[in-house]
């Protein structure tokens, strides 16, 4: 369900150009790591002890056959063979170098995929039920509300240094809610 429409694919885009600016800014010294923390943030990318850290986003936790042979791709060229499926339905790669990030994120972009607010205190990747759109007892599909929620998020002003990190899920399906409301948005 979820598709890039022809302004999606130029924000992304615009956004892993300038995160390539701003890692060659750092590369080079013109940004401290402290300058550059809240850009690589916004970009998924945390620091580690050993390593940085890249989370992608995993829209409403469905990904095609495309994506998911791109992700096995990056994990290969950029990591060590392998990232780790959260529990919020998004995949980390564990030892991307940092002048690879910016590949990693054209590699992403160009099968639907990005990093955005996917870490730091903002509302990160909306997800839903794992059934969602197969449910038998569901009474309405929840992916056209995560959509929403997503394009009403992703990169608002308002929403980019909350006090702590938003996390919101929202199912369709009774059984799969914490109460038995016909539409749950479950928010933690």
């Amino acid at each position: 369900m979820y598709h890039y429409s022809s302004f999606d694919q130029d924000f992304v885009n615009t956004r892993v150009e300038q995160f390539r600016a701003q890692v060659a800014r750092r590369l080079d010294g013109s940004l401290t790591e402290d300058e550059f923390k809240p850009f690589r943030l916004m970009n998924g990318l945390y620091l580690q002890l050993h390593a940085y850290m890249l989370r992608v986003a995993i829209p409403y936790g469905t990904l095609n056959s495309r994506q998911m042979t791109q992700l096995a791709m990056i994990s290969e060229r950029w990591d060590k063979g392998y990232g780790h499926f959260t529990t919020r339905q998004n995949i980390q790669f564990n030892w991307p170098k940092l002048e690879d990030v910016p590949n990693i994120l054209e590699a992403l972009a160009e099968v639907e995929m990005h990093a955005i607010q996917t870490s730091g205190n903002t509302i990160r990747n909306i997800t839903t039920d794992h059934f969602s759109g197969a449910a038998a007892d569901e009474i309405a599909d929840p992916r056209p509300i995560a959509e929403l929620l997503r394009q009403w998020s992703t990169d608002h002003p308002e929403f980019q240094f909350l006090p702590r990190k938003f996390k919101i899920a929202v199912t369709g399906s009774a059984a799969a809610a914490p109460s038995p409301a016909l539409m749950t948005l479950v928010c933690g």
